[in-house]
C-alpha cells in the first residue's frame, strides 16, 4: 500500500508541475502582445523605407540619358582595281582619273544602315545614285536610290551595289564599276567577281554625319521622290542629273 501511495503522490506532483508550467506559459503569452506588436511594427517601418528607396531608384531610371554620339562618316578616296580613282566632276560627271591628288576624287562615305553607305562628293556635295535602269547619276538630295550596300570581296576589295535594284530573274545585284578606260559602267553590266566592281577605300579622316551637306538621317524615305526613267544626258526635276554611261 505504501508503494501505491508513493506512486499516486508522484503522479499528483507531476500534474501540479504541468499545470504550473501551463500557467507560466499563459502568463508569458499574455504579456507578449505588446512586444510582438512592436516587433511587427518594426518590419512595417522597414517595408515603408524600402518602398521609398525603390521609388527613388525608379525616378533615377527615368532620367534622360545623354544623347548618343552621331554616326561617323569617312572622308576617303575610292581606288579602282582598274588603276583609276573614282571622281565626281563639278558638272556631276562620274568617271575615273589617274590623278591621285585630284580634289574631285574625295568622297564622304556616310553610314546609313548596317553595311549600307551613301557616297557624296566632298567638292560637289552631290550624291552618287543608281536608277531603275542601272544608270549612275548624281543627286542634290539624298534619296533611297543613293543607298549602296558595301561588301568586302574575297580578295579584300570592296564592292558597292544598289540597295533598291537588281536583276528580277536571277536576283543578281547591280554594282558600281569602272571599265579599263576609267569610264563609269551601267550597274546591271557589272559583275562582282570582275575587276570593274572592285574598289579600295583609302580613308583620309573621320567626320560626324551632321556635317554632311544635304543629309538628314530621319525621314529619309519621306523626303525622297520617285525618280523618273531617264536616258543618258538628260536632266530630271529636283536637281537630279543623269550622267552618260559607257557600256
Amino acid at each position: 500500500m505504501s508503494r501505491a501511495a508513493a506512486i499516486a503522490s508522484s503522479l499528483i506532483r507531476q500534474k501540479r508541475q504541468a499545470r504550473e508550467r501551463e500557467k507560466q506559459n499563459q502568463c508569458r503569452g499574455s504579456g507578449s502582445p505588446s512586444n510582438s506588436k512592436g516587433a511587427n511594427d518594426k518590419p512595417s517601418k522597414l517595408n515603408v523605407f524600402s518602398r521609398v528607396k525603390l521609388f527613388g531608384s525608379r525616378k533615377k531610371r527615368k532620367r534622360k540619358r545623354p544623347p548618343e554620339p552621331q554616326l561617323k562618316g569617312i572622308v576617303t578616296r575610292l581606288s579602282s582595281r582598274q588603276g583609276f580613282q573614282l571622281q565626281m566632276q563639278p558638272d556631276g560627271t562620274i568617271d575615273g582619273t589617274k590623278d591621285e591628288d585630284s580634289t574631285y576624287a574625295v568622297f564622304n562615305l556616310i553610314p546609313v544602315g548596317l553595311r549600307v553607305v551613301a557616297i557624296q562628293g566632298v567638292q560637289t556635295k552631290l550624291y552618287l545614285a543608281m536608277n531603275n535602269e542601272g544608270f549612275l547619276y548624281t543627286s542634290e538630295h539624298f534619296t533611297p536610290e543613293c543607298k549602296f550596300k558595301e561588301s568586302v570581296f574575297e580578295n579584300y576589295y570592296v564592292t558597292y551595289s544598289s540597295m533598291m535594284y537588281r536583276q528580277q530573274a536571277s536576283g543578281r545585284a547591280w554594282y558600281l564599276g569602272l571599265n579599263k578606260e576609267g569610264q563609269i559602267m551601267k550597274g546591271n553590266h557589272v559583275k562582282k567577281n570582275k575587276a570593274a566592281a572592285h574598289f579600295i577605300p583609302k580613308p583620309l579622316k573621320e567626320v560626324r554625319s551632321s556635317s554632311f551637306h544635304g543629309y538628314t538621317p530621319p525621314n529619309v524615305q519621306d523626303a525622297a521622290k520617285e525618280t523618273k526613267q531617264a536616258t543618258p544626258g538628260t536632266v530630271q526635276r529636283g536637281g537630279v542629273r543623269v550622267i552618260a554611261v559607257h557600256l
